[in-house]
């Protein structure tokens, strides 16, 4: 964004939280990461453990039911940053960009890290 601005550019920044998608859709997730977890070496496999992909698909189910799934928290900070005269320089979209992300971003990597 900032090296953009020496030519001119203006770079706008929409950080948006977790949303449904088809993208994130778990079924989605879970062949992706299955295909992935078939391809590694079992060596690789044997260092994350037996039940690593299994945890995984089982967080990923639960983070899937909080996400938001109305769109338009996106769409609309798009829109502002496009008609807006002014715009903003990011704009976070979803309540867990605002609360957990924001706030995160500002604090340092020894105590991010390991949340």
């Amino acid at each position: 964004r900032i090296e953009m601005g020496n030519f001119g550019v203006k770079v706008i920044l929409i950080e948006p939280g977790y949303f449904r998608t088809a993208i994130t859709s778990h079924q989605t997730l879970e062949q992706r990461f299955r295909s992935l977890w078939e391809r590694l070496p079992e060596e690789l496999k044997a260092l994350y453990g037996d039940n690593y992909l299994e945890d995984l698909l089982l967080e990923l189910g639960k983070m899937q039911r909080r996400y938001h799934s109305d769109l338009s928290l996106v769409t609309d900070c798009m829109e502002h940053a496009l008609t807006c005269r002014y715009p903003r320089t990011r704009y976070s979209a979803g309540w867990d960009a605002k609360l957990i992300y924001i706030p995160l971003s500002y604090l340092p990597s020894a105590l991010t890290d390991p949340l």
